[in-house]
């Protein structure tokens, strides 16, 4: 590799910055069909707690002059959309968008039994280039993608650009556990347990160790903090669960 082109991390190797995304997708077309089963092997169910945190954080509105519009990225089963229109009673239309056709595949077909299906909608986008107009959402959320994103910083500018005056950002993410005893556990599940329970469910172990590997390499919530605030957002937050397994970072635009 050419030491004049611009590189970045792929779980523990070094892969060329236009190459990421590439590897990305072939782990995520691998995993589509059973992603939402291994993510409650891996953590026991407690995903959905977090994820009913961040909607419940989220507070989407139940009436209002006009379409209160989410962008969910990175939400290609749509779990997020629906846990967002169900609180809304309908009223929130989602935007559900991922890179990956095979995750929107199965979130486009799961959907059709929701209770809102026509409030959610499905489309093929990049974070770091989104197909829609600026000031065009009231939220924007992301739930364990960011990390995926080649260019983590674009991501976010893009998700600022296209968050109306007053839109929330909400991001769930990974992060590294913090409390003594609970971290070497952690550390030791995530090396010896998830990439052959992968394996078992899935019929390859390798996309999972590269999201255990992703996970070790995102930054430190103070730091991918300061990621959101440099992006222009304020009220910049971030609550720890599970001793710092995971975090929501929560921020406005202003």
């Amino acid at each position: 590799m050419s030491d004049s082109r611009e590189t970045t991390h792929f779980g523990e190797r070094r892969v060329a910055m236009e190459d990421k995304q590439g590897l990305v997708n072939a782990v995520f077309h691998g995993v589509a069909d059973r992603y939402d089963l291994m993510n409650d092997l891996m953590s026991g169910g407690i995903h959905r707690l977090w994820k009913d945190a961040m909607v419940a954080r989220l507070a989407p509105p139940r009436r209002g002059s006009r379409p209160w519009r989410v962008l969910d990225m990175a939400g290609g089963t749509g779990d997020i959309a629906e846990r967002i229109v169900n609180a809304s009673v309908g009223y929130a239309e989602v935007v559900v968008a991922d890179i990956n056709s095979d995750m929107l595949r199965v979130g486009a077909e799961r959907a059709k039994k929701w209770r809102f299906p026509a409030q959610v909608s499905f489309v093929e986008a990049n974070a770091e280039e989104l197909p829609f107009d600026s000031d065009s959402f009231d939220a924007y959320t992301i739930a364990f993608g960011i990390r995926n994103v080649p260019r983590i910083e674009k991501a976010l500018a893009d998700a600022h650009r296209v968050l109306r005056r007053g839109g929330r950002f909400l991001c769930l993410e990974f992060s590294r556990a913090d409390v003594p005893v609970l971290s070497e556990v952690y550390a030791a599940f995530s090396d010896w347990v998830i990439p052959p329970l992968g394996r078992v469910v899935t019929g390859d172990a390798q996309p999972y160790q590269y999201l255990v590997e992703s996970i070790r390499k995102f930054p430190a919530p103070a730091q991918f903090s300061a990621m959101i605030a440099a992006a222009g957002f304020k009220r910049v937050t971030h609550t720890a669960y599970a001793g710092n397994i995971a975090a929501l970072h929560a921020a406005w635009k202003l």
